[in-house]
């Protein structure tokens, strides 16, 4: 019994593989699904997206979301949810912060807790036991250095890289042909702050649209010392120990080169892939790490 689940994120090189792997891969599985897994600080055009895909291209998307149980040592079970039941104002994301803390460079958790273990649970609970199933994830051939060093031994696949090869302008142009896309900026991406993020795209989201930041100060006020591994000091979002009043500071007082939107080029030479400083979250979307959830 051949299975393969896709982990749709929600972005548009996520739902283009996840199209072409339901087109063209039907007698390679015996089964496949698709899971979509919402943290409740997605941008609600994002989920918009999801619902469209879903509904256009037919892919019978599970909608999940983290339930978190206070209990020391149980994990995040999932809580099937639609596009209209979905979290909209990040009680998932809210829930893991109050029993783990603040997700950071240092402490990784958010994607664990709120994407991996709820999918893994649910593919369980659906009949696939551990092993038993292939996972697909949506990275593409010009951003390989995002693919998992340990894909062999979690069963990861990466269609866009071996099978469909794309580039982020090729996904574009897909996209350009079709009647809908996801109407978000590249630098904007699924999450509304993704701690992921460079510094760079931080400052002119930040600018454009202080108020996506409302939820991660508020956790920052309210959870500083949540978690294990306290030393004293409050754990920060953001990269260089900054808080959401940093990055605001920084938007308003210094001069920055805005971030560029690669979801409407089309050009590979054209493309500007580097921010000022490391990125490693996705242009569009936070891929799913499944190596944390082992």
């Amino acid at each position: 019994m051949r299975r393969l689940l896709i982990s749709f994120s929600g972005g548009e090189t996520s739902a283009l593989m996840t199209k072409l792997v339901r087109e063209h891969w039907r007698d390679l599985y015996d089964e496949t699904v698709t899971v979509f897994a919402n943290t409740g600080q997605e941008n609600e055009e994002a989920l918009r997206f999801v619902d469209q895909c879903d509904k256009a291209f037919g892919l019978n998307v599970v909608w999940i979301e983290a339930e978190v149980s206070p209990k020391h040592g149980v994990g995040s079970r999932p809580k099937i949810v639609d596009f209209h039941s979905a979290s909209r104002n990040g009680e998932p994301f809210e829930a893991v912060i109050a029993k783990y803390g603040i997700p950071n460079q240092a402490f990784s958790h958010c994607s664990r807790e709120l994407k991996a273990r709820p999918i893994h649970r649910w593919a369980r609970e659906h009949g696939w036991p551990a092993g038993s199933y292939d996972t697909a994830i949506g990275i593409r051939v010009d951003e390989i250095d995002r693919m998992s060093r340990n894909a062999a031994r979690e069963r990861l696949i990466y269609p866009l890289v071996s099978r469909f090869p794309h580039t982020k302008p090729k996904v574009n142009e897909f996209w350009q042909r079709q009647p809908f896309r996801l109407n978000l900026r590249g630098y904007q991406g699924n999450c509304k702050w993704c701690w992921k993020k460079s510094l760079r795209k931080h400052l002119t989201i930040i600018s454009e649209n202080p108020e996506a930041y409302a939820f991660p100060q508020r956790m920052e006020a309210e959870h500083a010392f949540t978690g294990a591994g306290q030393t004293g000091e409050p754990r920060r979002f953001f990269r260089g120990n900054r808080t959401v009043a940093d990055l605001q500071t920084m938007a308003a007082m210094e001069r920055f080169t805005p971030a560029t939107d690669d979801a409407r080029q089309y050009q590979t030479d054209l493309l500007d892939w580097l921010d000022a400083d490391l990125d490693v979250c996705g242009s569009e979307s936070c891929e799913v790490d499944f190596g944390e959830a082992a």
